[in-house]
């Protein structure tokens, strides 16, 4: 019996530590060639770790010194925070009292199942039909068409992650603020979103990440500074003649910032709003 306590507690901690390698490795590698040599870059077998750190990469990315490089990648940058941010808002604001209707009032399953099964499609059944309407709108290469067209991706994900949080809050306590003469709204203000806190942070959280990370619309829909994002920046540095593998980890770096920031900022409302939406479907 002893033996095998410690041959699954042996097991168990083989398996966490194959799983940090496996989650960190690529981060550390990239981490690595961001600060690299080129010449270091090239060399077999590979250098874990680098003889000497060189950082002039991140100062031409953020400096005036980086010339056409730098407005780029800050002009990228600029237009992943607003998209992401202004799209993470809309999709928030309009999925809570979507999520809320669906979770209180039954017979509306259908529309939610519905707009769930269009959120499955593959994104390249969409883009020619968006191209079209946003071509006739004057709206290509605008940061507020990826807004829209990251809308139609989120909304869908954020009211049904909020339908089965709202699904948790206990029905007495809303009904009990209406006998005391609170309006839907007032309920859902003062009393299902405070309770539903965790969940609204961690759908926030992916949301956010989801628009972050999104190419495939940015790339059809985008063709300067004026509107591409960080996904399409990074893939333009990659497609040279002569590609500067170091500067494109640097930008990968620079661009994993802000959504690990912000996920260790929400680190705690990220696992007990899963949780909390876990427990029934």
């Amino acid at each position: 019996m002893k033996y095998q306590r410690l041959g699954a507690r042996v097991a168990l901690y083989a398996a966490v530590a194959l799983f940090v390698v496996v989650t960190l490795a690529p981060l550390y590698w990239l981490l690595v060639m961001s600060v690299s040599t080129p010449v270091a870059l090239t060399r077999i077998p590979l250098q874990w770790w680098p003889d000497s750190w060189d950082f002039s990469r991140y100062t031409k990315l953020i400096s005036d010194a980086g010339g056409p490089v730098a407005e780029r990648f800050l002009a990228a940058l600029r237009n992943s925070l607003v998209v992401s941010v202004a799209s993470t808002v809309i999709a928030m604001v309009a999925a809570i009292p979507a999520a809320y209707s669906f979770s209180r009032y039954p017979g509306r399953q259908g529309v939610l199942y519905g707009a769930v099964a269009v959120y499955m499609l593959p994104s390249v059944a969409f883009v020619l039909p968006l191209y079209l309407i946003l071509s006739g709108l004057g709206m290509l290469n605008n940061v507020l068409s990826l807004v829209l067209v990251y809308c139609t991706i989120l909304l869908p994900f954020t009211t049904w992650m909020l339908k089965n949080n709202f699904d948790q809050v206990p029905h007495d306590i809303e009904q009990a603020a209406h006998i005391d003469g609170a309006g839907v709204l007032g309920v859902i203000w003062r009393i299902t979103l405070p309770l539903a806190l965790p969940a609204l942070g961690a759908t926030a959280l992916f949301a956010f990440l989801l628009a972050w990370d999104e190419f495939f619309y940015a790339l059809i829909y985008t063709n300067d500074i004026r509107a591409k994002t960080l996904p399409v920046t990074i893939a333009d540095f990659a497609a040279g003649r002569a590609t500067d593998y170091g500067l494109i980890s640097a930008v990968g770096v620079l661009a994993a910032l802000p959504p690990m920031l912000i996920g260790l900022l929400l680190q705690r409302t990220l696992v007990s709003g899963l949780t909390a939406g876990g427990t029934k479907g």
